[in-house]
């Protein structure tokens, strides 16, 4: 009895990791957050199939939240108006969707994933890089990291989330991020391998183990 339940434990373990070790090169991978039950991939893209369901239109258009809100508007509100208005239109269509995609500039797509959720596939995404440093906005590295700065560490991330414009990207704030992050990391003798955002007007800069 003792080898028949051992057996099992053993193929229960090697059930569990083998997704997780199939991705043996983690750089550059992400665990995206959900945004009002979403997964929202912020400069990154999915690791699963998906086909588009809504795109760019007179109903759905991204550009419309970087110029009808308030100047202090941070990456992360912003971020929760993309979802809002991508469900609204969604159960107007009468259409469903899984995720939302901001690649660059202004724009946003919503989609429906086609392919089979997986233990190394859901919720993970390919980050974009930035100024040679990867980019984590509302996500998580899947690989190992140490601090390198912060807020606290003389940065005022508050006045990088918006520079004094209505109308800014969000890949033109996080841009504005890295650059103080790297200089700050520059000043100590500290590289910087990515940038983490995650929410309200935070962000902190950090390196691989």
């Amino acid at each position: 009895m003792k080898t028949l339940i051992q057996s099992i434990l053993c193929l229960a373990c090697l059930t569990i990791t083998f997704p997780i070790l199939a991705q043996e090169n983690m750089d550059g991978f992400a665990r995206v957050q959900k945004v009002m039950g979403v997964e929202a991939y912020f400069l990154s893209e999915p690791t699963r199939e998906y086909e588009v369901v809504l795109s760019e239109g007179p109903g759905f258009s991204a550009a419309s939240f970087f110029t009808g809100g308030l100047v202090n508007e941070t990456i992360s509100t912003r971020a929760s108006k993309f979802v809002k208005k991508a469900i609204e239109e969604a159960k107007g269509q009468g259409k469903e969707f899984d995720a939302i995609i901001y690649n660059s500039g202004k724009s946003i797509v919503a989609v429906k994933f086609t392919d089979e959720a997986t233990l190394s596939n859901k919720g993970i995404g390919k980050v974009q890089k930035i100024d040679a440093v990867e980019v984590y906005i509302l996500s998580e590295p899947l690989k190992d990291y140490k601090l390198v700065n912060k807020k606290n560490s003389g940065l005022k991330i508050k006045s990088l989330v918006t520079a004094g414009l209505i109308n800014n990207s969000i890949e033109q704030d996080i841009a504005k991020m890295i650059r103080r992050i790297k200089s700050d990391a520059k000043f100590k003798s500290k590289k910087v391998d990515a940038v983490i955002y995650s929410a309200g007007r935070s962000g902190i800069g950090v390196e691989f183990e």
